[in-house]
């Protein structure tokens, strides 16, 4: 080999025979792009980085120039460098650089791995090994020859785990132990690896070893990305626990291919030479990523589709899909939302998917490691949103489309989509429209193609009236695109536009037709179900959807699922300057009442079936406009706000941007129970933020006191409870001022709340007083019952058990009067809570049973959540630690999904309690030891202090010094909080004496 790049720069076989830096840094460029020309301005940037000098390209010159001249003193032919209009590039067969051996070679041994001959996989993988003396490139400092050369040194320790993986089927584990061990120290967050280090431990009968592997790897996971190990690593885990790993190695456990790509579409016309460049790239030199970009409508979702199907049988573990919406009328999905519907695809349940970005793309790549997976990334914004989502293995293919080129990334081959030629546009005109009739007038249908600019959207549209229209001659299509009007100017192909095409199709619909098409384009979300289209359009059900058919048949619509349509973004947007006309100017404004006049309805009136009786006693409505269409969609219940959650966003965003500030903040309201319980709260925050200053923008100051109110809910959520009580304190100050009684109660009863939550017990009960004043004055009874559910749980938690009892039969007998099954279930429960607190503990398991159906019935996963905790609490206590265990798993798992942090800190203290009465010791110091940084982050006292005295039972046997340095701890934080662990921690310190 002449050329050496895995390991430090080598040419001829020697390391110094270039040594002069810039020289180096070039020929390090040219040889990581053999094959292909470097253009002037990527070697200008490796070599200078932010700072090139006026002469850089000058000096270019000599720098190439000084490589010749020393490559040819080594026998290599003067023209092994080449020169090109746009940069340089260097010639070398495939036998004359190491990479592309090594890539040969490890090419080969996969197929010997899947012919099923180990042995000789084992050989060619080891040769390929052989190959690397040392990090690609070391000792070039360019960030630009860095970052390429990680993307080899990944590779390499890829085809390290593939070769383990064979060596391990072959028994060889005792000679793999020191390697791994390394390749562990040095790539320490690297699951795959350690879990091999595992296996090979294992099956030299080195379990504690084994164990010892993952106890670190699990602290390393935590500190530095704050997620416990992946599933496979923690299943492999419990395998070494219980003795069941044979020595075979690791266990060939099926996966479940994932196809998650849309259907090719079966006239995919023209693209030939595209296709099969493409196609070349992947598979013979290893392109993994695929950036296709173009105007809109150009096909290149087609093409990458197309490109998936054709390569799909390479790739066999995950085909996934994404449209991240980078231009549509939706905002773009960030990296953290687009990860997250990935894990989705791969089958990654909610509770593992984590709230933070790095997070996350830890997951993604740990989920990705080891499958060979296809990814389309469709509808790319810009380079900063799709970076973060590139896996870095080297068995996945990533193909990326947008409509601007993507030149901030590092990697890729950039693949711009021109128009179809005229005779790709004409064979896809008579796939669409018949081959023998197009053919019958080819002049005509050269006419029809250049109109429509030869773009393929257009075309296809065009195509789509003459198989609809078989009295038309192509000639009368031809004629009907030059005399059409109101083109798209943003779109245009030369002279033509696609808005010709999409006059034409819109020309051709009735006048009811026309008019349900430029009002849909006022529809923010990516779909729509009939009803919206009546409630929009003013129309009977059955007449609306005559009218959608006659869309979906003139493809200015697409019905994706039985009652559910979408439209193109581009159409939309000619939908949308259509109703911008003059003639058409004056619908716009009802149109848009309609529109959130139905949401709003839909919205409230599925509220009110999963909120308390007080929370819809505040919030009133007049009749609906369309009884019968509200009736119809609120009857498919909490999967109604699911379904269309980014639509009910977007619509709050509409109405403050149009002027409908009622509407914003109604709707806002009306869908907060569904955010709250959901544990949406990032959205919970951005719309109550814009309900908020439409109240503002009205001056009604009793709307600005409830979206204060709700807004502050979120942070409570979130465990901020600072920001929650400084957004109530607001509204408990305008309302006081402006004598609005029924806001006061209630934010004072979610006042006191948040102050008891926050450990203040004296001040949540002052509010708690003052609301009960107001309260009974009004007597307003289901106002009563919600504070007495604040009052009781607070008093429960200040430990004053009788008086929490006394209020919770008072609540549970108002509940039940009031008949509110939500306040019932919350009664039942912290009743269920007092009692097991006051050592009845038969009927506290019978109430908390109640309870908890109750919550599941309504749908509230925090309730579920807090009452799993209590009766695994039970549990333990009867001496089951290990049912305790899988209770507190299944109440951490509900917290997460409503976002609730001090819950899940509460449901891991626990959890950590249990798996101390296992007899785990060090799972439960190291559970608690990081409940406690969490705790710490968000300022909850309690849970820091349950915290500080589970770690001293874990030390009191080992370390009784240190176990009483976290009781004193603890001890200080439960008395600042007045809570009646303290007794017990007082208790526990006398026994160190």
């Amino acid at each position: 080999m002449r050329f050496g790049i895995l390991g430090p720069l080598r040419v001829g076989g020697g390391e110094a025979t270039v040594t002069a830096g810039r020289d180096r840094v070039v020929l390090a460029m040219l040889l990581l792009r053999a094959g292909r020309v470097v253009p002037v301005e990527d070697l200008v940037d490796a070599v200078w980085e932010e700072r090139p000098p006026a002469t850089a390209k000058a000096q270019l010159h000599s720098c190439v120039s000084r490589l010749r001249q020393r490559l040819a003193a080594l026998g290599l032919p003067a023209d092994v460098i080449v020169t090109d209009p746009v940069g340089y590039g260097i010639r070398v067969e495939p036998a004359d650089l190491d990479f592309e051996v090594f890539a040969r070679t490890v090419e080969a041994a996969r197929a010997a791995v899947a012919a099923g001959q180990p042995a000789e996989a084992r050989r060619h993988y080891r040769q390929a090994l052989g190959l690397w003396r040392g990090p690609a490139l070391s000792g070039i400092r360019s960030r630009a020859v860095r970052r390429r050369a990680q993307t080899l040194d990944e590779q390499r320790l890829a085809a390290l785990e593939e070769c383990v993986d064979v060596e391990l089927r072959l028994r060889q584990a005792a000679d793999l132990v020191d390697e791994l061990a390394e390749s562990v120290d040095r790539h320490p967050l690297r699951e795959r690896l350690r879990g091999q280090l595992m296996l090979a431990l294992s099956a030299m009968g080195r379990q504690a070893d084994a164990l010892a592997v993952y106890r670190e790897g699990r602290r390393i996971y935590a500190e530095e990305l704050g997620i416990e190990p992946g599933a496979a690593l923690q299943e492999l885990h419990q395998r070494v626990l219980a003795g069941d790993l044979a020595l075979g190695g690791p266990e060939n456990r099926a996966v479940a291919p994932v196809r998650s790509l849309p259907r090719a579409i079966s006239d995919f016309t023209g693209r030939q030479q595209t296709v099969a460049r493409l196609v070349k790239e992947i598979e013979e030199e290893g392109a993994r990523i695929q950036l296709i970009d173009g105007m809109a409508g150009s096909g290149k979702t087609a093409l990458a589709v197309h490109v998936a199907a054709a390569l799909a049988d390479r790739y066999p573990d995950a085909h996934l899909f994404v449209d991240l919406h980078g231009h549509s009328e939706r905002t773009p999905l960030t990296p953290a939302a687009a990860v997250a519907t990935l894990l989705r695809q791969l089958g990654v349940p909610a509770e593992r998917v984590p709230l933070d970005l790095d997070d996350r793309l830890a997951v993604w790549r740990s989920e990705l490691s080891g499958r060979r997976a296809l990814v389309v990334l469709d509808n790319a914004a810009g380079a900063d949103q799709v970076a973060p989502l590139l896996p870095t293995g080297p068995d996945c293919l990533v193909l990326i489309t947008s409509r601007r080129r993507l030149v901030g990334l590092d990697e890729g081959r950039p693949s711009s989509l021109p128009v179809l030629d005229p005779d790709e546009g004409i064979e896809l005109l008579g796939r669409v429209a018949g081959q023998e009739r197009v053919a019958a007038e080819p002049q005509a249908a050269a006419e029809v193609v250049r109109r429509c600019g030869y773009l393929p959207l257009a075309i296809r549209l065009a195509g789509a009236r003459l198989a609809h229209r078989p009295s038309w001659r192509v000639a009368d299509l031809a004629e009907r695109l030059v005399t059409g009007g109101g083109p798209l100017a943003e779109l245009a192909a030369g002279q033509r536009s696609v808005g010709q095409a999409f006059a034409l199709s819109y020309a051709q619909v009735s006048p009811a037709a026309q008019r349900m098409f430029r009002l849909l384009g006022l529809h923010p979300g990516v779909r729509f179900d009939n009803r919206v289209a009546a409630a929009l359009a003013e129309l009977p059900l059955p007449e609306t959807q005559d009218l959608l058919d006659e869309l979906v048949d003139s493809h200015l619509a697409e019905e994706v699922e039985p009652g559910r349509y979408r439209l193109h973004d581009l159409i939309r947007e000619y939908a949308r300057r259509l109703l911008a006309e003059p003639e058409h100017a004056a619908e716009r404004a009802p149109a848009i009442e309609r529109l959130l006049d139905y949401h709003l309805h839909v919205a409230a009136t599925i509220s009110r079936t999963i909120e308390s009786a007080g929370s819809r006693s505040r919030f009133r409505l007049p009749d609906p406009p369309r009884p019968e269409l509200v009736a119809a969609s609120a009857a498919q219940g909490r999967g109604w706000f699911d379904e269309n959650r980014a639509a009910l966003t977007l619509l709050i965003r509409l109405a403050e941007a149009e002027g409908f500030l009622r509407h914003c903040w109604q709707l806002t309201r009306a869908c907060w129970r569904s955010h709250f319980n959901g544990g949406h709260l990032d959205e919970l925050i951005e719309t109550h933020t814009v309900g908020l200053r439409a109240a503002e923008r009205l001056g009604d100051d009793e709307a600005v006191a409830v979206m204060l109110n709700y807004l502050s809910s979120a942070y409570y959520r979130l465990a901020r409870f600072g920001e929650a009580i400084r957004l109530m304190e607001l509204g408990l100050d305008l309302v006081r001022r402006r004598g609005l009684r029924d806001e006061m109660r209630n934010t004072l009863g979610n006042l006191g709340a948040s102050y008891a939550a926050n450990g203040d017990f004296q001040r949540s009960k002052e509010c708690f007083d003052e609301s009960s004043t107001l309260i009974r004055i009004a007597a307003e009874t289901a106002e009563l019952a919600n504070l007495l559910n604040n009052l009781s749980f607070a008093l429960l938690c200040w430990g004053r058990q009788e008086e929490a009892l006394r209020i919770g039969r008072q609540h549970l007998l108002l509940a039940r009067q009031v008949d509110d099954r939500i306040q019932l279930a919350h009664a039942v429960g912290h009743v269920g809570m007092i009692r097991h607190r006051m050592g009845d503990v038969a009927p506290a398991r019978r109430l908390l049973r109640a309870a908890l159906q109750l919550k599941r019935n309504a749908g509230n996963r925090f309730g579920e959540g807090e009452v799993l905790n209590e009766l695994a609490v039970m549990e333990r206590a009867a001496g089951r630690p290990e049912v305790a265990a899988a209770m507190h798993r299944e109440a951490l798992v509900a917290m997460m999904e409503v976002g609730d942090r001090i819950g899940q800190c509460a449901s891991r203290n626990l959890l950590a309690r249990a798996i101390l009465d296992q007899g785990d010791v060090s799972s439960a110091l190291d559970l608690h030891r990081r409940v406690l940084t969490d705790a710490t982050r968000l300022g909850a006292r309690y849970e820091q202090a349950r915290a500080l005295d589970g770690i001293a039972r874990c030390l009191r046997a080992s370390d009784p010094a240190a176990a009483r340095s976290h009781w004193m701890r603890a001890l200080a934080l439960f008395r600042q909080v007045e809570s009646p662990d303290q007794h017990e921690v007082v208790r526990l310190l006398a026994e160190l004496d």
